[in-house]
């Protein structure tokens, strides 16, 4: 196996692997959790894309996705958010650096060199997943925050890869907030023509959803204290209405941007994948 296995637990049934491996992308060790249903499989595949600051373990042990993904036969996979380690490029603030590498490939010193996280996860983590694990080569793609930017640009940029998506408290148009505009001005420059192609409101906007998804979920707590100057899920649902995409917006009365909140709803997004999810 390509990976190396660090930890291993049962857990309703199925196995939950804590895996490392080297990047031949970013250069680096990456770590990442993978769970498999019980059975033989093949099984369709999830991937979990995490938000600021967090790492694998974040949505492995806080989201309680595996009983649901265990009834419904999915192989959940959640990688690490960025590249880590000595040499690897950070930044003293959180929400750049390590720990936030946003999910594009970066073009600009020192984030270059190993900052490289489209290209790891729609190639290198799919095509070693297929390779190690037995999977349908179908597959979904869901995430938070910055991980509900990345699946949902990812999604968008590479629709061959995907057979749905969806999002909770996603950054929905990161060239329109204060995190997006920093990290991408970080990681591609100056360049707002290339910040535009990783925004999910702009490429929906201009269509990139057409005949690709039958719907694209989203979940929002409208408690979230990152709503209004971060998040601004009305740019989602204003580009999905001029590009005549079906969008679901759940505003969630009273929930916040913590994982208690996709805790309450991992379910109906492995529902949703799972009826889409055909080999």
């Amino acid at each position: 196996m390509t990976f190396e296995t660090t930890k291993t637990h049962a857990v309703h049934g199925g196995t939950l692997r804590y895996l490392k491996h080297d990047s031949g992308v970013t250069g680096t060790p990456m770590t990442l959790s993978v769970f498999t249903p019980p059975g033989e499989g093949p099984f369709p595949v999830v991937i979990w894309l995490s938000g600021l600051t967090c790492t694998e373990d974040n949505f492995t042990t806080k989201a309680g996705a595996y009983g649901r993904a265990a009834e419904l036969g999915l192989i959940v996979v959640a990688p690490d958010t960025s590249p880590r380690g000595e040499g690897v490029a950070d930044d003293d603030a959180y929400d750049l650096g390590q720990g936030a590498g946003f999910y594009v490939d970066a073009t600009q010193a020192p984030w270059a060199p190993h900052f490289q996280m489209e290209t790891y996860v729609s190639r290198e983590l799919i095509d070693l997943i297929d390779a190690e694990f037995p999977t349908t080569k179908a597959r979904s793609i869901m995430g938070h925050s910055m991980g509900g930017h990345g699946a949902l640009t990812l999604a968008l940029r590479h629709p061959e890869l995907f057979q749905s998506v969806s999002a909770f408290a996603p950054i929905a148009s990161p060239t329109r907030c204060p995190w997006g505009e920093k990290a991408f001005t970080a990681y591609l420059g100056e360049d707002r023509a290339a910040w535009a192609e990783h925004d999910a409101a702009l490429l929906i906007e201009g269509g990139a959803a057409a005949g690709v998804y039958d719907d694209i979920l989203v979940d929002q707590g409208d408690a979230d204290p990152f709503l209004a100057d971060q998040l601004k899920p009305e740019l989602l649902e204003a580009a999905a209405r001029a590009a005549g995409q079906k969008l679901t917006l759940r505003m969630q009365p009273g929930y916040d941007h913590s994982y208690f909140f996709m805790a309450s709803f991992i379910d109906d997004h492995l529902a949703f994948h799972a009826s889409r999810l055909k080999p």
